[in-house]
């Protein structure tokens, strides 16, 4: 929710603050710092313009996550985890219905992120279950998704075919 509502951006945080711990999932909070903090969301996710992951481990806690978009800047992920950041984000890899104008960022930054940054990657941006594959070869340890999940026709089924994604044969 990304309106002018704070009110009722803070009641839904808070609502599903509840609901994710109801289910042991955490609430990671994007692009709102205050909001994370005032609903005891388990963190933030700190974008361009949304303040620094130093001001959010001060504010937050050591206990909380922090992630940040890097966008296509290897140089920003350094930056982000040499400031704390639990997990950085690169993307948009694909074309997105979320952000159309986003810049684009390719798998070769995947691999050169891998060499150098020693917390979780996260892919971000146009991410279907057909794409990811050629991302977590490349080596994203996340995906970030909306449109994938959201605009499906079956949202269960969806989520699946991401999860499958994941799974290893023993």
């Amino acid at each position: 929710d990304k309106s002018d509502d704070v009110a009722r951006r803070h009641e839904q945080a808070c609502e599903l603050v509840v609901l994710c711990r109801r289910f042991g999932v955490p609430l990671i909070v994007n692009d709102d710092l205050r909001l994370a903090d005032l609903c005891d969301a388990d963190g933030v996710h700190l974008g361009r313009d949304d303040g620094g992951v130093r001001e959010a481990r001060i504010i937050l806690g050591r206990d909380k996550l922090v992630g940040a978009s890097c966008y296509q800047s290897l140089e920003l992920a350094q930056a982000a985890q040499a400031a704390g950041a639990d997990y950085v984000a690169f993307g948009s890899f694909f074309a997105s219905p979320t952000k159309p104008a986003a810049g684009r960022a390719d798998a070769d930054l995947l691999r050169a992120a891998t060499r150098v940054i020693r917390i979780p990657i996260v892919a971000i941006g146009g991410i279907t279950p057909a794409n990811a594959p050629q991302l977590l070869d490349a080596g994203a340890d996340s995906l970030a998704v909306l449109s994938a999940l959201f605009d499906a026709p079956d949202i269960r089924a969806a989520a699946h075919a991401l999860n499958r994604l994941f799974e290893t044969e023993p």
